[in-house]
């Protein structure tokens, strides 16, 4: 049946993101680059997706893999030039694949030339583009920041600077210095040198970076004290969607329109749906749809998000979950994106699957393909994602991994424990299990030397154990592969986009704490998704769910379906077709 002609691209989208340090080495220094990501843009589009988004390549110290950037304009030495980004877009955009980039604008790099400025003297042009504060004093004349806000990546958000005798706010590394998006000349020269100079190149649009974080509580207040073992607390609610945000996102959105561009922002720490359809209205003019973390957050500790152990969640916690991000499409003007991956993300199979055995974890990456691409929405689809790579395995050592939040949770650990072997061992457990290393293994291309990833002896990261059983060469031929998977599936949601794109949402028997079902209906036409997300053959009626008679099913993970049972990891899609000749998504 089709749809409306008139709806923005992206709404129909598979938006495909790349890892630039982990996607494709071309020239054997063991780290990824443009040409490299050039070189594969054919399985790109072999896939049926319809965009890149790639991570930051800008100029970068890499203090935070490339979002701590130094120059905007510029692109990182070692994936390559602004030429080969030129060149990028044009092949792109010969294969009919828009490119996204990341925004990254609520920090920028230590070492940007407008810091390096900012922090040279109080009476700097450019003082105010960042965000400084005096220092407050204890009862013993003990120098303390101006208040108790925990950063992401541990320790006080503020750092002081010996040369001023102030501090500076950081939510993120002491070497990511928030801009202060209050002062007018900060903002204007963010929009010409972060977002006008890539525009006019030619991208189509941006994913942008903590986008609820530029408004600031100016008053700066102490955090509820939640952490009796550390100084430093939790501050999301005081930190995010400060009181100018709304401005700010609508001005950005400005900048946008002159070329046409969309975005997807990141949206941390907004449970409220009416805050998030806030950003998302369309008569709002602010953002086309964000990033919402309920379903990846699912299990992560409370307040350190790797102080948790595997599979610490129900099934329910799921449902309820999806629900939050769902719900909202639903007679309003708003749009949500749909994601189970991405470069701050464990792997999804590893987190909602099986990745232990290869016959379970073939099965549940058909699973969650169909669980994902049934979801109303723009789909995102992470490297690696489309041939169900996994966690690194519990057995490698900590110097393995990376990452500035994981490296900075392990020694605090360390430091709180006095090294604790099982207060050790935990931390390696929750690292293990959602650290943000695991998205950013090298990609699996083939089962020579480093997964075809570089010739290099040793690359920027370790390449998972696997490789030689996960690859996209060894997938590609093979019919019943999770690729060739994933390319039907993507197919299949651009066929039945009026349903499974635009559909409402509705979940099944929510109290099913081995079961996932969900309906999705636009006018007469009907889905219904059936998952399996157990290890244990699982029997249900469907016949006293819906007509399964008027049916057909048209997307199944298992080689031998039984119409009431469910082998392992199994999931199925069925579709009722309906009698209208068009159908015009709600909303529009």
């Amino acid at each position: 049946m089709p749809v409306a002609t008139d709806l923005p691209w992206w709404k129909e989208a598979c938006i495909y993101q790349i890892y630039p340090a982990s996607f494709k080495d071309s020239n054997g220094d063991g780290i990824g680059d443009i040409p490299g990501i050039i070189s594969k843009l054919d399985h790109i589009k072999s896939l049926g997706v319809d965009a890149i988004w790639i991570c930051p390549m800008f100029a970068s110290p890499q203090c935070d893999m490339g979002y701590d950037i130094s120059d905007y304009e510029a692109v990182y030495p070692p994936y390559g030039t602004v030429d080969d980004m030129e060149r990028l877009i044009t092949e792109c955009h010969a294969r009919s694949l828009r490119v996204l980039l990341d925004l990254v604008i609520n920090h920028t790099s230590h070492l940007h030339a407008w810091f390096q400025e900012s922090r040279s003297s109080k009476n700097n042009p450019k003082r105010d583009w960042y965000i400084w504060r005096p220092p407050t004093y204890a009862t013993d004349g003990q120098r303390r920041p101006p208040n108790n806000w925990r950063a992401a990546f541990e320790g006080s958000v503020w750092e002081w600077d010996e040369h001023t005798q102030e501090y500076y706010l950081h939510y993120f590394a002491p070497e990511q210095p928030d801009l202060n998006w209050d002062n007018p000349a900060t903002r204007a020269a963010i929009y010409e040198s972060a977002m006008r100079f890539w525009l006019r190149k030619g991208i189509d649009g941006f994913r942008v970076d903590t986008a609820n974080l530029y408004s600031k509580n100016t008053q700066f207040p102490n955090a509820a004290v939640t952490d009796l073992l550390s100084p430093w607390q939790p501050a999301f609610e005081l930190f995010c969607n400060g009181p100018r945000i709304h401005e700010y996102i609508r001005e950005l959105n400005q900048v946008l329109g002159e070329f046409g561009a969309m975005t997807v922002g990141e949206l941390p720490c907004t449970p409220d749906v009416a805050k998030v359809l806030k950003y998302v209205s369309e008569k709002e003019r602010q953002l086309n749809m964000v990033f919402q973390f309920e379903i990846v957050e699912l299990g992560s500790g409370i307040i350190d998000r790797y102080n948790t152990v595997p599979r610490n969640w129900e099934l329910t916690h799921l449902k309820a979950a999806v629900q939050q991000v769902q719900c909202f499409l639903a007679g309003t003007d708003g749009w949500t994106a749909t994601f189970l991956e991405n470069h701050d993300q464990a792997r999804s199979v590893s987190r909602f699957g099986c990745d232990e055995t290869p016959g379970l974890r073939a099965s549940s990456a058909k699973m969650l393909a169909i669980f994902l691409a049934g979801l109303s929405g723009t789909l995102f689809l992470h490297q690696g994602q489309e041939i169900g790579m996994v966690n690194a395995p519990i057995t490698w050592p900590i110097s393995e991994y990376k990452d500035i939040a994981s490296i900075n949770y392990y020694n605090a650990v360390k430091n709180q424990t006095n090294g604790d072997a099982a207060a050790l061992q935990r931390a390696k457990v929750g690292l293990q299990h959602i650290a943000r290393d695991h998205g950013r293994l090298p990609m699996q291309w083939d089962s020579t030397f480093n997964a075809g990833f570089t010739e290099a002896v040793q690359s920027w990261m370790r390449v998972h154990d696997n490789y030689a059983d996960i690859n996209v060469e060894r997938q590609n031929p093979d019919a019943g592969s999770v690729l060739s998977f994933w390319k039907s599936m993507l197919r299949l949601r651009k066929e039945q986009a009026d349903v499974l794109v635009y559909g409402d949402f509705r979940i099944i028997d929510e109290s099913n704490e081995n079961i996932f079902i969900y309906e999705k209906k636009a006018g007469d036409k009907c889905a219904y998704v059936v998952l399996n997300f157990t290890r244990e053959v699982r029997h249900i009626d469907l016949h006293s769910i819906f007509d399964i008679g008027q049916f057909k099913l048209i997307a199944q993970s298992s080689d031998h379906v039984s119409l009431n049972r469910l082998d392992p990891f199994e999931g199925r899609l069925y579709v009722k077709e309906d009698n209208n000749e068009a159908y015009v998504p709600n909303g529009i």
